[in-house]
């Protein structure tokens, strides 16, 4: 009874509405000796990119038994119009460095003139 199983991708967003992605449809043999164990698979899912920031929300697994229903925690995803912008420090290092060298060299002139007098 438990060889047959579907498995449900679905993505709920921020007003509670359900939107299934995908399902699968399985039946898996147990080979014999291995009646009444407990296994774990695992099943991938390949996602495509997101069209329009309305895609966020929180995206489910479900798999589902003749008489069970199994639903993971689910994985919040938030979509945005920029996308991911990778960081930049190059000015910031710039600006330091800069900062830096210009305190020292004040400090090196300022000494000399102090020792001179």
């Amino acid at each position: 009874k438990y060889t047959k199983f579907s498995i449900f991708y679905y993505w709920i967003n921020s007003v509670g509405k359900k939107t299934f992605i995908d399902k699968k449809l399985l039946e898996i043999p147990i080979p014999p000796g291995e009646e009444n164990h407990t296994t774990t698979r695992s099943y991938s899912q390949e996602t495509r990119p997101l069209e329009s920031t309305s895609f966020t929300g929180t995206y489910y697994c479900e798999v589902k038994w003749s008489d069970i229903v199994k639903t993971g925690a689910g994985v919040f995803v938030l979509a945005t119009d920029a996308g991911y912008i990778q960081t930049s420090y190059r000015w910031e290092i710039l600006i330091t460095f800069t900062a830096i060298f210009a305190a020292l060299s004040i400090t090196g002139t300022g000494l000399l003139l102090w020792k001179r007098k």
